[in-house]
């Protein structure tokens, strides 16, 4: 019984969790915001490009 409740109140690998749990949280909040992004630059690109071609056929 002593064993259990020694184990129970062990907290050394507490901060490693914590940290870990931390930075799973990071890594995915960044990937949202990178897929949420990529959108976002596909619609400039196409737009830069629409523009270009726009451009080109006036210049030709």
């Amino acid at each position: 019984m002593t064993f259990l409740r020694n184990l129970w109140n062990e907290d050394q690998g507490q901060d490693l969790i914590e940290y870990t749990l931390l930075m799973a949280f990071v890594a995915l909040a960044s990937a949202a915001l990178f897929i949420g992004a990529g959108g976002s630059i596909k619609g400039i690109w196409g737009a830069t490009n629409s523009q270009l071609v726009a451009a080109n056929t006036a210049a030709s």
